[in-house]
Order: C-alpha cells, then structure tokens, then sequence
C-alpha cells in the first residue's frame, strides 16, 4: 500500500486549512473591536430580550398595547427617562456654575495673592520652575484635547452599540438559526438547548444587576441627604446608574461626589469616602456574591473572577458581560465537558 506523500489530496487539504485557519485568527486579531463590539451588542440583545417579551404581554383588559412594539416602547420609555433626568438635575447645577463664574473674577486676586504668599511658592513661581509649569500646563491641555477626542470615540462606540443590540433583539432570531445551519444536524438540537438554557440565566442576571443598581442609589441618596450635600437626587440616580459599569462605575460616583461635598466642607468629603468604603467592602464581600449567585446560579468564586478577567481583556465592557459570558461558558461546560456518570449507590450499612 503507498504511503500518502505531500502532494497528496489528503496532506495538500491539512496544508490548506492551517493557512486558512491562520488566516481566519490574524483577520479575528485586526477585526478584533469590531468583534468585541458585535459580542458585547449580541448579548445585550440575549439579556434584555426577557424584558422585551414581558413588555410585549402587559394587557390592558383585552387589549396588549405594546404587542409588537415592546422595543419602541423601551425606547421612549428610556429617552423620557433621561429627558426628565436632565431636566431636573440640570438646571440646579448650571445655577451654581452660573454664580461661580460671577463671583469668580473678584476672588481670584485674593486668591492668587494668598496662593503667593505661602511658604516656598515665591521660589517655585520664578527662574526655570516657572517654565517647568508652564510646560506642564502645557502637556496637560494637550491631554485634555486627546482626551475629548477620546471620549468623542467612546460616545460613537457606545451609539453604535445601542443600535445593533436593538438590530440584534429585532431580527436576531433569524442571525441565530443561520449560525445553527453550520452546526450538523445531530449535534443542532442539543446545541440548540444548551444555548436556551443558557438564555434564561443569562435574563436573570439582568434582574441581579438591577437589584445591585437600586441599593447602592437608595442607600446613596440617603446618605447625601443625611449630609446635606448638593444635588443629593440627581447624584444618586447617576450612582445607581453607574454601578452597571463594575469598579470603574464606583470610581467615577466616588470622585464626583466628593468633588460636589468639597463645594461646602471637608467633613462632608470625609463622609461621603467613609460611605463608599464601607459600601464597596459590603457590596464586594456579601451583595454580589449572594445576588448573583440568586440570579444566574453561579458560585461566588466564579464571580468574583469572571469580573477580574473581563476587566483585565477588556476594561469596561469585558466587566460589563462578563457574567452573562462566565454563565454561557458554564452552561457549555456542563453540557459537553462535565461528566454525569451516575454516582454509585452506597453499600448498606452491615
């Protein structure tokens, strides 16, 4: 019998699909944004197709108003939201900058006078000292316009997302039986329920979210009140809000709100630090484990590492999916990997 040689069908076939598949991996690492973009859309879509589909059944008597126009609905309901919020919180604040920018001119002498009359600054402000700052004055505006334009790229991006997750929750059904089609058909049907399993968890994390959004704007609130600092409403809806984004969610509500208490004093700054500490310890030690654990039924450990890890590849958006994604991994691993041997019955007791 010959032996295959290189030139034959068999190795000119392996040959041909390690280039493609070297190919297809180096066309993933240059489109990788991209992808990372239509993932993070796609399981938006998954997680908030639940909340789309209980909309879509509220009756009024007979009659459901909002069959077949849920996402549109969601969509109002949510410009309305924003609309009303920046009504509300919008013009106490553009009052007070208005009064600082009045009382500015006449207290900045005063102020640049008691700035240079402190210890040291005369020395600091003359010779070369003084061209050091000004080129850091400098290098700082020119981070400040890097930085615009990068947030500029944030806002496309986050656009961008939104209107693919609601291309993704309207015809997403169609995308998905497509992508089934390359899967042979003794295998489909129980890819198929292992992936609707896996939707369902990954709808409950939604409502685990949620739960953790609206404790920390409650508890928040309270405590701005209880401080008396400014804009207390306003800024615990924003925290609530911003706790969708772990970590660095936190990170912005702490820095805006002490930066409002420091408007008035120190004691409200060291209040405000105080809150939030212990609340990150709680939240961090016992509401996130214990809420999602409720929720998508995943063990605190894998939590906590889903979050470092999505973080770690991804920032923001890897930390925001990263427990709809440790879910849909858990859920496949169970499905194929995870042996179900029955576990053999224990002998009786002599």
């Amino acid at each position: 019998m010959n032996e295959p040689t290189a030139n034959s069908p068999g190795h000119r076939g392996d040959i041909v699909f390690v280039f493609a598949l070297a190919g297809g991996i180096y066309l993933a690492w240059l489109l990788r944004d991209v992808l990372v973009l239509l993932y993070v859309s796609g399981l938006f879509a998954v997680v908030l197709r639940p909340v789309v589909r209980w909309v879509g059944r509220i009756n009024i008597g007979r009659w459901r108003p909002f069959r077949g126009y849920a996402i549109l609905f969601l969509l109002l309901f949510a410009a309305a939201a924003i609309t009303g919020f920046g009504f509300l919180a919008v013009p106490p604040v553009a009052r007070d900058l208005t009064a600082l920018g009045g009382e500015l001119p006449s207290r900045l002498p005063g102020l640049i006078d008691k700035i240079s009359h402190l210890p040291f600054i005369a020395q600091l402000m003359t010779g070369d000292m003084a061209a050091r700052i000004q080129g850091f004055a400098s290098t700082a505006a020119t981070n400040l316009l890097l930085s615009i334009r990068n947030w500029a790229g944030t806002m496309v991006d986050i656009a961008t997302g939104c209107i693919l997750t609601i291309y993704f929750m309207i015809d997403g059904k169609r995308a998905y039986r497509w992508f089934l089609s390359f899967i042979p058909h003794y295998h489909r049907e129980r890819l198929d329920a292992t992936l609707g399993r896996a939707e369902v968890r990954m709808g409950r994390w939604l409502l685990g979210q949620g739960s953790l959004m609206l404790v920390l704007g409650v508890t928040s609130t309270v405590v701005y009140l209880s401080l008396d600092v400014r804009y207390p409403y306003a800024l615990g809806v924003l925290t609530g809000f911003l706790n969708i984004i772990p970590v660095l969610g936190a990170a912005i509500c702490i820095a805006l709100a002490m930066l409002v208490a420091a408007l008035d004093s120190w004691g409200r700054v060291l209040g405000v630090g105080i809150f939030y500490v212990l609340y990150l310890w709680i939240e961090n030690s016992f509401l996130t484990p214990r809420i999602m654990k409720n929720s998508v039924d995943l063990p605190a450990l894998a939590i906590l590492v889903a979050l470092l890890v999505g973080s770690a590849l991804e920032g923001i958006p890897g930390a925001m999916v990263a427990i709809p994604t440790a879910v849909l991994i858990a859920e496949l691993l169970d499905e194929y990997m995870v042996r179900k041997d029955e576990v053999p019955a224990e002998s009786p007791a002599e």
